[in-house]
């Protein structure tokens, strides 16, 4: 079976919806494919974080507190004879619509945004590869023996560079699935704090360097050259937003992504 192949049946695979054969070919496959097989475990994660209770919100206190008082109004209504039975049809069809615009308004005001979920899956993948003790596909501090190991398993050919002088080494890399795609990781350190540093192609233009932090970690990311780039650490925000400004400075010295050959 080819990538390909795997890859259009892989959501049937993790929903066990594949007759045995077909499953049986697909898992021989992701044991064989390492790129497939990134792609399925961070696809599996991926699944576990979605059905997580934190993405979803309750209904808005102030949403039933109007459903209730409608209802009441409805009840009222109902005793009066000086309401003819349309009427009241009418009433509680403008009332039931009215609900149901607040109910999509609240949902939609607590809706995580597509850069939310981002952050947040960033820091699932970053968590589990420390839990998972499954940092680096490629374990190395050259970047010569790193960058050439992504060959044909990427769409695109992600800068590495070794940071060892400015404090940062390169650990090694591996693949990983953000974004709806596979991407690079560049592994660093400092001290003993690990960097991932998440590499794809941009889906918009350039921006800004954005600092955040989320369940303990920093994070820091921005978008030039046609990719984007997202470091996630326990290292304080300083020398992350340092560690950032050393990629940026890097990069543009190697003048993009794609002349690091």
């Amino acid at each position: 079976m080819e990538c390909e192949s795997t890859s259009a049946l892989l959501d049937a695979y993790l929903d066990g919806e594949l007759d045995l054969v077909r499953s049986l070919e697909v898992e021989h496959h992701l044991q064989s494919c390492r790129s497939c097989g990134a792609i399925h475990a961070s696809r599996r994660a991926l699944r576990k974080e979605l059905a997580s209770a934190a993405l979803y919100e309750p209904v808005p206190s102030s949403v039933q507190a109007n459903v209730r008082a409608a209802l009441r109004r409805l009840a009222s209504d109902s005793q009066s004879p000086r309401l003819i039975p349309w009427r009241r049809f009418a009433l509680a069809g403008g009332i039931a619509a009215a609900i149901l615009v607040t109910g999509v308004l609240a949902t939609r005001s607590h809706t995580p945004s597509t850069n939310d979920l981002l952050a947040r899956d960033v820091v699932a993948n970053h968590v589990r590869s420390l839990l998972a003790d499954h940092l680096t596909d490629v374990a190395s501090t050259d970047q010569h023996e790193v960058k050439p190991w992504f060959n044909g398993l990427l769409d695109f050919s992600p800068w590495v560079g070794d940071l060892a002088e400015s404090g940062f080494p390169l650990n090694g890399g591996r693949l990983d699935y953000l974004d709806g795609r596979s991407v690079a990781v560049l592994v660093y350190s400092r001290r003993k704090h690990v960097i991932n540093l998440f590499v794809w192609p941009a889906s918009h233009g350039d921006s800004g360097t954005t600092v955040e932090r989320s369940k303990g970690f920093q994070s820091v990311h921005w978008t030039s050259e046609g990719i984007s780039w997202w470091a996630i650490s326990d290292l304080n925000a300083e020398e992350l937003a340092e560690f950032g400004r050393l990629v940026r400075a890097a990069v543009a010295k190697a003048k993009g992504p794609e002349t690091d050959r």
